[in-house]
């Protein structure tokens, strides 16, 4: 059933489970049976179509013996946190306050995801309830490897097991972790594993490339481990897991570049930040209203729009972190200034993501195997905020406000399971 929106440790080096900063067991309610356990699996940057490149045997088996999905559609804008925010809250980045990689608060700063004061910091995320609180609040435990938002403390809870992100952890030892997790006599009942290979390849070299093909391989040969182990716990059966992207990949030319600077005298705006989605909000006494003028008019390679005014399709632009004016690269460009390339040398990143969430270069990746699951089964495109009604769904947890629809996804589980 669709719920109308309504509300706008250590790093772990040996993979014990006592290592990961944890929480005491709240135990589940006697008189309802525990669900089967749920693996919240993300590969960012898989695009959809890179399943089709025969580069992950062990994917492709599992969707072969569950659910693959043609593509999942990311929210707007198709960047990293904000739509993996969406996937555990079912709310779309305009309404939990994520609203992109690179943000500006009157209160709270400027948050960027190298800066992990503000990644930690739970006031950023505290607009939504993402789903490890819930499962928090019902008894069930759960254990997180560097998914967004479970470094920070929001609404007084983190998940009971979690590792602050460490990009120097391999694909295998992130694994590792889980596994132990598992093993555990108080085993999790909601887990998420991340890897961010596929997604690192792809900005420094396109998508198009024998490096992402590279990432491809090593990411699942890290799933042909996690599977096995599973199989030797006798969990493989047992255990449902959802394997997914956040958005995918377009590759950009070295030389597609708008450069915003020539454009408009930019010592006249406060800038919130460039790349595929540029932001900008008035500066006192400038002639802001000049400036949205001349870049809503027709630009090459670009749109740009007051937040007033952003497609309503795009689902965006009534979050009060929404910069005031909004510029959007055509698919294949990214908006930067004269100053950042000679500041890069003309190095710039060959693959981006951010762009039209309808555009097929963004569509990510999703495939579901488990007790839960149909077998053999492709279904149609789904809009993202229905990974979260579907989980809530799995963990017999009562879902938050969101944006989703259980009715877009029923049709994935078995009959029982429905």
């Amino acid at each position: 059933m669709k719920i109308p929106f309504r509300l706008l440790c250590c790093l772990a080096l040996a993979f014990s489970a006592g290592c990961a900063t944890q929480r005491p067991a709240v135990a589940p309610a006697a008189s309802q049976a525990a669900p089967s356990p749920l693996l919240l699996i993300s590969i960012d940057g898989y695009r959809a179509d890179y399943l089709q490149r025969g580069l992950s045997p062990t994917l492709e088996q599992l969707a072969r013996d569950g659910v693959r999905a043609v593509g999942m559609q990311p929210s707007f804008p198709s960047l990293t946190f904000p739509n993996h925010y969406t996937l555990v809250t079912g709310l779309r980045p305009d309404h939990h306050g994520i609203v992109n990689n690179t943000m500006l608060d009157p209160q709270l700063g400027k948050f960027t995801l190298s800066n992990r004061k503000a990644v930690s910091d739970g006031r950023w995320w505290s607009e939504a309830t993402p789903l490890w609180e819930t499962a928090d609040q019902h008894g069930v435990r759960t254990a997180t490897m560097f998914w967004p938002g479970t470094e920070a403390d929001i609404h007084g809870r983190h998940p009971d097991q979690w590792l602050p992100y460490n990009g120097a952890l391999t694909p295998n030892q992130r694994v590792d972790q889980v596994l132990a997790w598992l093993d555990q006599p108080q085993r999790p009942g909601f887990l998420t594993l991340y890897f961010d290979g596929v997604d690192h390849a792809g900005h420094t070299y396109g998508p198009d490339t024998p490096e992402v093909n590279d990432a491809l391989r090593e990411t699942d040969a890290a799933l042909a481990r996690l599977v096995e182990g599973l199989r030797r716990r006798g969990l493989i059966d047992r255990i449902n897991v959802i394997v997914l992207a956040d958005h995918g990949m377009a590759p950009v030319p070295q030389a597609n570049s708008v450069l915003i600077d020539k454009l408009v005298p930019l010592d006249d705006v406060q800038t919130v930040g460039f790349g595929v989605l540029a932001g900008f909000n008035p500066k006192p006494g400038k002639d802001f209203a000049a400036i949205e003028r001349k870049l809503e008019a027709p630009q090459q390679h670009m749109q740009c729009w007051d937040k007033t005014r952003v497609p309503v399709r795009l689902a965006y632009g009534h979050n009060p972190r929404v910069p005031q004016l909004l510029c959007l690269a055509d698919v294949g460009w990214r908006i930067t200034t004269t100053a950042f390339l000679a500041q890069k040398h003309g190095t710039v990143s060959l693959g981006e993501h951010g762009y039209d969430n309808i555009d097929p270069r963004m569509q990510a990746l999703f495939v579901a195997h488990g007790p839960a699951f149909e077998r053999g089964v492709v279904v149609k495109p789904f809009a993202n905020v229905d990974v979260y009604p579907l989980m809530a769904h799995l963990l017999n947890l009562p879902p938050a406000a969101n944006d989703g629809d259980y009715g877009a996804v029923r049709g994935m589980l078995r009959p029982e399971a429905r």
